[in-house]
Formats: C-alpha cells, sequence, structure tokens
C-alpha cells in the first residue's frame, strides 16, 4: 500500500486497517514509502501488527508521502510496473486523491492489478459521498471560526478566514454554516466586492458591527462589473501534477473591504492546521472501513475500482468514475447557505 498526495487525518487508520484484514487472511503487507515515489525508487518497509499499533489516533500517515507523479518522470509507468514484480507484489491498495488516483486509472489500464481508497480533505472525489480526512478539516475550521466570533464582536471588525479549496468549496460550506458565517465564498460561484459590502452594510443597520466572512482559497473575486480575478498564487511553481500554490485571498480581500468601508478587517488564513492533528471518530471511522472494504476488493480481483461511500454503505466504483471530473458544490446546497447571509 502507499500514501500519495496531502497528507490529511484518518490515513493511519486505513493503513492500519488494511494491515489487519490483511493478516486475517494470512497474507504480507508491504508499505510503499513516500506515495508514488516509493514504487520509482524502491523505498520499502514490512508491516505487520506491532508496526499498526497504536497508530490510528494519529495524524498524518506512518508511510509518508509526496507528490510524485511517475508519468513525469522518463520511463516512469515502466519503473513502477518493474518494480512492483520485484517487489512480489500481487496486488497495490494506492490511497489518495485525484492526482494519486490519476496515476493509478493509468495504471490499471496496463493491466496493474491495483484498487483505490479515497482520501481528500477537499471532499472533491466523484463517487463517494464523504473521503475521510474532510470531517476533521471542517471541525477544525469551524472551532477557528467559533474563537475568531468573540474576537470579532469585541473589536467590531470584519475578519475573513480563508480555508483549504482548490476547486471546490465543500469545506468553506460546511464549516461556514456550522460556524454560523455571515459570508460564504466559494470558487464554484463568483465572488463581487459589491454584494459583500452590501451583506456588510446590511448588518450594520441591524446594529450588528460586526462581520465574519469564510473564503475557500481557490476562489476568486471581481469587482463590480469587472471580470473576476485569477486564483491568488503564493507562488507560480508547479508541482509534479502541475498545481500551483494557492493562498492569500483572504488577505487581498481584507484590503479591499477596508478601503471600500473603512471597516477594520483582518484576515487568518488556516493554511496546514486544517491537515494536521488527530482525526476525528467519523474520519477513524470511515477510514477503518475503507481499508478493510480495500483489501475486501483485492481477494475479489475488483482491480482498477474504488472503495466509495454511498449513504451508509460501502460500495466499489471504477476509478476512473472517481476521477475523471470534481465533484463540486451545487447550486442547492449554496442555496442553504445563502439563508443566513445576512
Amino acid at each position: 500500500m502507499l500514501t500519495g498526495g496531502g497528507d490529511c487525518p484518518g490515513l493511519n487508520a486505513v493503513i492500519r486497517a488494511i494491515v489487519r484484514k490483511s493478516l486475517s487472511y494470512g497474507w504480507e503487507c508491504v508499505g510503499i514509502e513516500n506515495g508514488w515515489k516509493g514504487l520509482v525508487d524502491i523505498y520499502t518497509r514490512p508491516l505487520d501488527m506491532n508496526s499498526v499499533s497504536g497508530i490510528l489516533q494519529k495524524g498524518g500517515t506512518i508511510l509518508g508521502t509526496s507528490r510524485t507523479n511517475p508519468y513525469k518522470i522518463e520511463g516512469g509507468e515502466q519503473k513502477v510496473i518493474e518494480n512492483a514484480k520485484k517487489l512480489g507484489l500481487d496486488a497495490l491498495i494506492a490511497i489518495g486523491g485525484e492526482d494519486t488516483l490519476g496515476v493509478a486509472n493509468k495504471l490499471a489500464k496496463t493491466g496493474f492489478k491495483v484498487v483505490g481508497v479515497p482520501k481528500t480533505i477537499d471532499n472533491d472525489l466523484n463517487g463517494t459521498d464523504y473521503t475521510f480526512g474532510f470531517d476533521t478539516a471542517v471541525n477544525i475550521a469551524m472551532d477557528a471560526i467559533d474563537r475568531i466570533h468573540t474576537t470579532a464582536e469585541s473589536h467590531h471588525r470584519a475578519m475573513i478566514i480563508e480555508v483549504m479549496g482548490r476547486h471546490a468549496g465543500w469545506i468553506a460550506m460546511h464549516a461556514g454554516i456550522a460556524g454560523g458565517a455571515d459570508l460564504i465564498l466559494i470558487p464554484e460561484k463568483e465572488i463581487r466586492i459589491d454584494d459583500v459590502i452590501k451583506v456588510m452594510n446590511d448588518r450594520e443597520k441591524r446594529g450588528r458591527t460586526f462581520s465574519i466572512i469564510v473564503v475557500a482559497e481557490g476562489a476568486k473575486i471581481s469587482e463590480s462589473d469587472q471580470k473576476a480575478s485569477e486564483m491568488i498564487l503564493q507562488d507560480e511553481k508547479l508541482d509534479a501534477f502541475g498545481h500551483v500554490r494557492l493562498g492569500g485571498i483572504a488577505n487581498l480581500l481584507a484590503e479591499i473591504i477596508e478601503k471600500k468601508t473603512g471597516v477594520e478587517t483582518r484576515a487568518t488564513i488556516l493554511g496546514h492546521i486544517q491537515r494536521g492533528g488527530s482525526p476525528t471518530a467519523y474520519d477513524r471511522v470511515l477510514g477503518s472501513r475503507f481499508g478493510v472494504h480495500a483489501v475486501e476488493m483485492v481477494k475479489e480481483g475488483k482491480f482498477g475500482r474504488m472503495a466509495a461511500l454511498k449513504g451508509t454503505e460501502i460500495i466499489d466504483i471504477p476509478i476512473q468514475d472517481a476521477v475523471e471530473s470534481l465533484k463540486t458544490v451545487g447550486d442547492d446546497f449554496y442555496d442553504v447557505a445563502r439563508t443566513f447571509f445576512r
């Protein structure tokens, strides 16, 4: 098994479940270290009961992770296939999001025996109602919003909280509604500064001297009739999957709002805090169920497929279905949030 892409709470719950279920069948477990890099360069470690004892409550991943993309390395695909044979792997369980599972999907088409487990705190993988790590991230963001509420009200400020969400605003939506945000701004919906200021002005007329705004890092803004801006970047560097580093839209919004309204405005960027720490009970259970189901998929020869949550049941779907497009926030859900934008 390997864990790739950004780390998130619940990864160790999956690893633990895979090992314990595999050992019940008498199988040997091998951990591939640092994502796909471990299969390109052969970094492995044996996993047994002692290896996974006490890891359930720990954040991160005991196997390490990376954003290595074998398809960006010359001969990378062939190296992965050959090295899997050298290691004597009968099957691989890839735990990751769109990028990690995108690689798994390409390998599956060559006949490589791989199954997937969905992991992304953004919750933007198709075919599964939830991914583990998302619930923990939402709870961390909600707690931050609760804390920021008190200082915003005391100082009569507008406070902007930036959360993760490159192309999908699921964390912003769930944390914003749960935290009682006055506005939630997401990548799926254009942000017009005039609309933001109107909500703030309406609140002031009702005697509310502060505002809480939650914004996803991938959101874009526009002023009046101008075209929406590009995503706000930390820098122009790309990772192996072509992603830029986002971050800073909260600072830009704070500057614009304070300039236009004269209201003291502060920004808080949660960043990697959302990835760290102990997983919630929900993510521990979901990760454990995914891990067990992944082993059962291997046993049944269901390769090229991914474990998924549908309602309360764990099912499996083609990995292709999960990665061909992103799951984004729909109008119905956003309309629920609009009820509280005042």
